[in-house]
């Protein structure tokens, strides 16, 4: 198991992470879901430990945990007075290798989340649409795979798929802990080898890499079901920073993203939402750290009186916009400056820091990637976020997805989700 440890002596907390090289894109067909709901099952006892006793001991030393699932990893996470790092440590070497997977539990928690499912995927029209969208953008790769699971697959995963699952990959060579805070490296190493370093482990096999075929033309599809406003989104394969494309593309496509969606005076806010009054609203994402190429996102939904169709040429015209003609140097550099003013003030937060540290070293690129990002972002030139928009935002790279809407009664909006104490990432 690697272990990483970051001094931060600012106040007199800890933040621990323990990062697992599994997630929804290791997955295959009729296991969907399978991370997630082992993340729930891990706070369900150990040998040692009752169901939720995890919990309480965290607790009652004054701290607060909790744990999400991504496409690409599943972590778990406390925060603790400096002097409690300790708790954390044998805890969570204790459900790293005996975690008790209880069928009566597995039971009850399957059923969680179902509703979780229901709750946040199946009764919210835009969160059903990226769904398919994602099913429909990606072919192969398991990206296409939702991180909650397919519902038929969440209703015959067993305890036994369970066991199987946490076997394969919760062992400490598929692990990373991050300890980031007001410790001293020594003494977390120290612990470290206490409590981790007796656990038996094996040999993890990685997934077999698998590649999405090359897109050769515009896919589309189209959602009906009861909701309030349409909605659209537009998605391009783009690479990511871990394989397929020259070092300095990713970074240029995070500053394309801030070019069209970075504050109140990038251009979808200032020409499709005030100017031109397409849009009530817009926006566009790209992540340049995941395990996989992904996708560069454009979406909206139109203002009153405006069509889903002409918020879609809208949005192609900014992209047709952005393959003639470099930005200006003046706006390059207000991006810029927005993009690394958002990481530094990220900074601060020693949780992110934990968090950028354990998803680096997860997907692959190692740690020292970070350290380097708002440099990255500096260097990017104005011929440079051109051409990553000539080479990726192309048409035949396209899928679009349109939510319409259809008479019927509205979900019933609701952030609490019983029993979701634990997050879903991208």
């Amino acid at each position: 198991m690697k272990v990483i440890v970051r001094e931060d002596h600012r106040a007199p907390v800890v933040v621990t992470q323990v990062w697992y090289k599994v997630g929804s894109s290791y997955e295959p067909g009729g296991l969907t879901g399978a991370s997630h709901v082992l993340e729930h099952m891990m706070f369900k006892g150990t040998a040692r430990l009752k169901p939720n006793e995890f919990s309480r001991i965290i607790a009652d030393n004054g701290g607060e945990e909790n744990a999400f699932t991504g496409s690409d990893y599943t972590a778990y996470f406390q925060t603790l007075a400096a002097d409690r790092l300790e708790v954390s440590l044998r805890l969570e070497a204790d459900r790293m290798r005996n975690l008790r997977l209880d069928a009566g539990e597995f039971a009850k928690e399957i059923e969680v989340v179902k509703e979780e499912r229901r709750l946040r995927t199946d009764d919210q029209p835009q969160a059903l649409l990226y769904e398919q969208f994602n099913a429909t953008a990606f072919l192969a790769h398991p990206y296409r795979n939702p991180v909650i699971g397919w519902e038929d697959d969440l209703a015959t995963l067993t305890v036994a798929d369970l066991k199987d699952w946490y076997r394969r990959w919760y062992q400490p060579s598929n692990a990373t802990l991050v300890v980031v805070g007001d410790v001293e490296p020594a003494r977390v190493f120290s612990l470290a080898r206490r409590y981790f370093g007796g656990l038996p482990g094996g040999t993890v096999t990685p997934p077999k890499r698998q590649l999405e075929p090359l897109q050769r033309g515009e896919r589309r599809l189209e959602l009906k079901a009861p909701a309030e406003v349409p909605y659209i989104i537009m998605g391009y394969h783009a690479p990511a920073a871990t394989a397929d494309a020259a070092d300095w593309e990713p970074y240029a496509l995070e500053v394309l993203a801030g070019v069209l969606d970075g504050g109140e005076s990038a251009r979808l806010a200032s020409q499709v939402r005030r100017g031109q009054e397409i849009a009530a609203s817009a926006g566009a994402g790209y992540r340049s750290f995941q395990r996989a190429p992904g996708l560069f996102l454009l979406e909206g939904t139109p203002a009153q009186g405006r069509s889903v169709e002409e918020l879609e040429q809208a949005l192609r015209a900014q992209i047709r916009t952005l393959t003639q003609q470099p930005v200006s140097a003046d706006e390059l550099e207000r991006v810029k400056a927005q993009v690394v003013a958002a990481e530094v003030y990220q900074r601060d937060s020693v949780f992110y820091q934990a968090m950028r540290i354990g998803l680096l070293e997860t997907i692959g690129l190692g740690w020292r990637v970070g350290e380097d990002y708002a440099a990255r972002i500096r260097a990017v030139t104005p011929e440079q976020v051109q051409q990553v928009a000539l080479r990726y935002l192309g048409e035949d790279k396209l899928t679009v997805g349109v939510l319409r809407p259809q008479p019927g009664a509205l979900p019933k909006r609701t952030n609490k989700v019983p029993g979701g104490r634990h997050d879903i990432g991208g």
